[in-house]
Formats: structure tokens, sequence, C-alpha cells
């Protein structure tokens, strides 16, 4: 028998006999107008954010809203395990934290207090390439709970190399590859505020670490940090990969390895042949891509493409129980969860992030229950109906 998230319910509603109410909201979709009114403007747009008019963002929530739910009476769901295997690993939910650079912005205990509350939940925290805090620090911050490092594959093969033996050696189990960010895209919130931290060497701490970031410096970060961030800048990224390149990841980690990023069915196959292991269907929460598809509405076609032969997951518009039933009633294992997160960090450091896991595995956990499923192993495309208006 699994954890029964949904007493988190009841958690609150005890609690309220001594006077006391939740800290933050338990609709999570209120994080972001809280975050709003709380926090700078150049941090706020950085996070909450996305690429030119955010279509894309809408378009995420509106294909998950288009499914709806038909839910399912008199089954047995008394005992409820949400448990799920995703790529080899035991989790107790189908939920993970999604990378997120720059946290120092939203909070000071940024990326630690955000891994701290992944652990005490037990879901996956993925710690980002930009990250404020050392790729070690955060290891060492979550002791051995499941950890997972997200890459954006430098243009220098040496500090590639240097960062997946890093993250290798500090307990990082899977290697997430963001293939949708070899530039940045347009987004007006950032330029109009003029904001870009690394600029300012913030969410840049895993390269000014790195030995063989430092190697290509003619002098050490300290003493030159206007050099240490233009050579940053002319690294970061590279958008001359192409899917052959592949090869040199799978040479220099030995565990699995899923491409972020994947929309059309036939980049998911051309994974599958390269040798990868998952994919996530994304489109970086519409930070990228204007005007791209809603990443629901691609998750089916990817699934049928790829289900049986790569581990499917999903993100991009998750913002409650709900969406997490229907990602994965449309095929995907397991979700991860970006902004809201880091609105709870934002708000309330680690408590924040832990609230933020609990209210959305009770809401699935109730939410499955309701709709007559005691556990995500029942789900699939039946249970959805989609609406046409």
């Amino acid at each position: 028998m699994g954890k029964h998230w949904a007493d988190f319910q009841y958690e609150i509603y005890l609690n309220g006999m001594s006077g006391a109410v939740p800290r933050l909201p338990t609709d999570l979709t209120r994080l972001e107008e809280l975050t709003e009114q709380r926090l700078g403007p150049g941090p706020v747009g950085y996070v909450a954010g996305s690429a030119g008019d955010g279509s894309t963002a809408r378009a995420n929530r509106a294909a998950l809203r288009r499914h709806r739910i038909v839910p399912r009476m008199l089954r047995d769901v008394h005992e409820r395990d949400l448990s799920v295997e995703v790529l080899g690993r035991a989790l107790p939910a189908p939920l993970a934290l999604a990378p997120i650079g720059v946290l120092s912005i939203m909070h000071p205990d940024a990326e630690c207090a955000a891994a701290r509350a992944a652990a005490a939940q037990g879901v996956p925290f993925t710690l980002s390439s930009a990250s404020s805090t050392p790729m070690e620090q955060v290891a060492q911050a979550m002791g051995d709970a499941e950890r997972w490092f997200q890459l954006y594959w430098p243009k220098d093969p040496e500090v590639a190399r240097s960062f997946l033996s890093r993250a290798k050696a500090a307990g990082f189990s899977t290697l997430v590859v963001t293939l949708d960010t070899p530039m940045l895209a347009w987004r007006p919130r950032d330029l109009d505020q003029a904001y870009l931290p690394f600029l300012h060497g913030v969410g840049t701490a895993n390269y000014f670490s790195d030995p063989a970031f430092q190697a290509g410096l003619a002098k050490p970060v300290h003493e030159d940090p206007n050099a240490a961030v233009m050579h940053f800048v002319g690294m970061f990224s590279d958008p001359a990969k192409t899917w052959p390149d592949l090869a040199f990841l799978r040479e220099h980690w030995d565990g699995p390895i899923v491409l972020k990023g994947i929309l059309h069915p036939h980049d998911a196959r051309a994974a599958a042949d390269a040798g990868m292991d998952g994919v996530v269907v994304s489109n970086h929460g519409g930070r990228q891509v204007a005007g791209s598809i809603g990443a629901a509405a691609a998750l089916p076609r990817v699934v049928e493409a790829v289900g049986d032969r790569l581990t499917v997951l999903f993100d991009s518009g998750i913002r409650t129980g709900d969406d997490i039933f229907k990602a994965l009633a449309l095929g995907a294992k397991a979700v991860l969860v970006g902004r809201p997160y880091a609105y709870g960090l934002g708000l309330d450091g680690q408590a924040g992030v832990e609230h933020v896991i609990r209210c959305l595995l009770a809401e699935l956990d109730l939410t499955l229950a309701l709709s007559g499923h005691a556990g995500p192993a029942t789900l699939g495309p039946a249970d959805l109906i989609e609406e046409t208006a």
C-alpha cells in the first residue's frame, strides 16, 4: 500500500481546529499572481514570462483544459498507490521537479531549498546546468535522495565532459538533455526590463566552479568576472548540434539519458534510434517558440510513436492534480512541474516548495479516487473526452 497523499487535506482541516490556515493558497493557479505582488519585476518576469506574446504558454493550459475527465463509479479505491517505476527507479508518485535555472533570484536558499523539499517528499529534483548553486552543494543538501541533472549542452566538449563526470560523482542518476534552447528566445518581459541574470554572474555556479571552464580563462573568475561571464555566454549552448552528436553523451554517461523538448513523433523516433532512454514532451513552458503547439496536444502522437520503446515524460502547463491525471491518461509515465514550485520557493522557501508538491499529489490522489482509479496504472485515453468547441 502506498502513502495516501490525499490525507494532506485532513492535516489542513485538523490544523484549522487551532486556528491555523495554510500559509499559501491550495489552489496553485493563484501562486503566480501572489508572486507578482511580492517579488520584483525582474525575477517575476524571468520565471513567469514566456516567448513572444505568451501564446504558447496559454496553448499549454488550453491543451490540458480541452481534455475532460470522465469519472467512473463503484470501483474499489479505498486503498490507493501512486507509486510508479520510471527509468528503472521506484518513485512514490509520478512527479518530479523540473529543472529551473537561477533559483537564487526567487529565494536566497535557492536550489538547495527546492532540492531539500523534493527529498523530504521523495520526489526527484532535477538540477539545472544554469543553477545558482554548484551541483555538489545541491547533492549534499539532498543526502541520498533521487536527483537528476539537466544539461544545457555547451559548445566546449571538455566542459560537457566535466559536467557529466561531476554530476555522476555527485550521485545524479539520470541525465536530462534540454534540446529546445540552442539559443534564448525573444522574451519581451525580460527584454523590457533588460533583465538577464547570467550577465551578472548569477546562474553560472556550475560553470564558474568547473575546472574545464576555468582552464579557458586567462585569469581566475574572481579577478576578472566580466571575462568569465563572456566566456560563459560564448559556450552556453550550441545551435550546430545534430542527432549524431548524441553518441558523445552516450559515451560519457552510463545512466539513463532523457531528451527534453520533444514535440514531433519523428524526433521521438530519432531519440529511440540514437539509444536514448526517454523523452520529455515539452515546449519549455512556452518560453522558447511563440506560436508553438501546446505540449499536451503533442503528447498522444509521441506516445503512439515511441511509448513501447522509450519512457515518455511530460511537462509544460502542469498546475493542478487533474492536469497530472490528464497527462498520465494521455500516456506519460510521470510529469515534471516547473513554475508552481518556483513560485512556492519565492513565497515561502523550502516549506513553499513542499506545499506545492503536497497539494499537487493530494489533488491527484483525490482525482484518481473520485474518478474510479486506485493508481496511475489503470489510466488511459478512454478516461478522457476531448472537447472540440
